[in-house]
């Protein structure tokens, strides 16, 4: 029999797990697109654990995790923001991170974490929760839409051949 799955605040023993899951999070969107999102590195897990510890003592923040039996499948990371004029946008909850480890993705433990975020954040006041997702990430799309999410917004990007960063990597190109 499969024990119960509990979600929960996460903790800071929570932020090793965390950790690894952000950095897969960070290959994942470099691997769909690697012009526009940055690569994991061997610090990536140390620093995506350092800076969700530090959200989990902010007021407006959410750090959820789901665990099963000790061990923890996944997180969501939210939080509450004020009125956004660069994204024409009032008060809302906002997403930031739903990633569940892959040995334990389509059990349902991505629609049970991205529930009690909304739930968590509508209680917290959030009049709406927005969020984004990886142009290709087609399962996380199909999830949000299930759960009632639609599309407001779309990103483009457009890289630009001799930007500095570039350049350092290899990749403008420029003339000698």
């Amino acid at each position: 029999m499969t024990s119960i799955i509990i979600l929960r605040s996460a903790r800071p023993a929570d932020l090793r797990a965390i950790g690894r899951l952000g950095a897969l999070l960070v290959a994942e969107h470099h691997h769909f697109d690697p012009d526009r999102f940055l690569a994991a590195t061997p610090s990536t897990e140390h620093a995506y654990a350092a800076f969700l510890g530090r959200e989990l003592g902010r007021q407006n923040a959410l750090v959820l995790v789901a665990e099963r039996a000790g061990v923890v499948l996944g997180y969501s990371y939210a939080g509450i923001e004020g009125k956004d004029y660069m994204a024409f946008r009032g008060p809302a909850g906002v997403l930031y991170d739903l990633v569940i480890d892959p040995a334990h993705r389509r059990q349902g433990v991505g629609r049970m974490l991205l529930e009690a975020a909304v739930a968590e954040l509508a209680a917290r006041g959030a009049p709406r929760v927005v969020l984004s997702t990886a142009e290709r990430n087609e399962a996380a799309q199909r999830l949000f839409a299930s759960a009632s999410f639609r599309r407001t917004m779309i990103e483009m990007t457009r890289e630009l051949a001799d930007s500095p960063e570039r350049l350092r990597a290899g990749l403008g190109s420029s003339a000698t």
